[in-house]
């Protein structure tokens, strides 16, 4: 199987696995305590997905499908959506509503992804 293309997204996951690390990562654990699964398509949300776990009840960051049941919410995007609201370009509720972003799973939870759940880009 080919290997796709380098995402933008997989530096945010890395910086993501650091930021959990901190104080501040730690107290969002604290706060948020939801598994989040994330499916990021290179250009075409359902094609050649690389999937991440976004485990805020432990922290931490994995690549693969969510392992122990159920994550709470389980969102898609594209590569270049995904790294907007990341980054806080694109407003998620607007991605969603423009059909950007697909969600499934609890829609509560999927109200507490939001970009402050990112490390603030200062290295991009």
């Amino acid at each position: 199987m080919a290997s796709s293309p380098e995402l933008k997204s997989v530096a945010l996951m890395d910086q993501m696995k650091t930021h959990f690390s901190t104080d501040a990562g730690k107290a969002l654990t604290k706060k948020i305590n939801l598994v989040y699964q994330i499916h990021i398509a290179p250009k075409k949300v359902g094609f050649n997905e690389e999937i991440y776990v976004v485990d805020l009840k432990k922290g931490e960051v994995t690549k693969g499908p969510y392992g122990e049941g159920k994550p709470d919410a389980t969102f898609s995007f594209t590569d270049a959506d995904f790294f907007k609201i990341a980054t806080g370009k694109m407003n998620p509720q607007m991605a969603f509503m423009m059909g950007k972003m697909k969600v499934k799973g609890s829609l509560s939870a999927a109200q507490k992804f939001t970009p402050d759940i990112f490390p603030k880009p200062s290295k991009m």
